[in-house]
């Protein structure tokens, strides 16, 4: 799970004509839910967004207060697009929880927050709607989130490319064994230096 956390003076989203949310000074989250998420990561994510301090305190000191702390206001917009995966240019969204079950995870998600802070300040877009979402970033303050499992994901898929990526340049750079048998230069004097004595040699090498 991911999200785009920013401390915003106001925020809204508009759906067609229509203005279905808004909120003055807070938080605006832009939730991306991938495959694997779970109720682990729910609840993480839940946790680090309400107890994230991005706000200052009453004399003036950054960085000390949640958005519980100061009671303001949530507002979550549903963003499967931080789940992308560029293909040279092109997005990729496979990793994307589909749209029948991340509506379901993502109001569990709207719920949680809810039971942890208070309803009246969590407000929310409109899931799958074509929306404008207006943000009046204050600072500009913005956080990025990532699950743990996410995290681990991401560390493991980057280890795995650059695996591949030695194994890429070894083949490049080195040259088989047959190769190297067919270029080394033959000693005149050597009896076994014929085109029968290289299967002689193969076959010793090999079980």
């Amino acid at each position: 799970m991911k999200a785009i956390v920013q401390r915003v003076a106001q925020a809204s989203v508009t759906v067609g004509d229509e203005q279905i949310s808004s909120i003055g000074r807070g938080l605006c989250v832009l939730l991306g839910i991938s495959l694997e998420d779970t109720q682990r990561e729910l609840e993480h994510m839940v946790r680090k967004i309400l107890n994230l301090r991005v706000f200052e305190d009453e004399s003036g000191k950054h960085w000390s207060k949640s958005v519980m702390d100061k009671q303001y206001e949530v507002l979550c917009v549903s963003q499967f697009t931080l789940q992308c995966i560029l293909k040279g240019n092109k997005p990729d969204y496979h990793m994307a929880m589909p749209t029948e079950q991340a509506e379901s995870f993502y109001n569990n998600f709207l719920e949680q927050l809810r039971k942890a802070y208070k309803p009246e300040l969590i407000k929310d877009g409109k899931f799958g709607a074509y929306m404008q979402v207006h943000i009046q970033n204050d600072g500009p303050v913005t956080i990025e989130l990532e699950s743990p499992a996410a995290t681990v994901d991401l560390k493991q898929l980057t280890k795995l490319e650059k695996q591949q990526q030695r194994k890429e340049k070894t083949r490049t750079k080195v040259p088989s064994e047959s190769s190297r048998e067919r270029n080394a230069p033959r000693n005149k004097d050597d009896p076994s230096a014929s085109s029968g004595a290289e299967g002689d040699v193969s076959s010793e090498r090999e079980p």
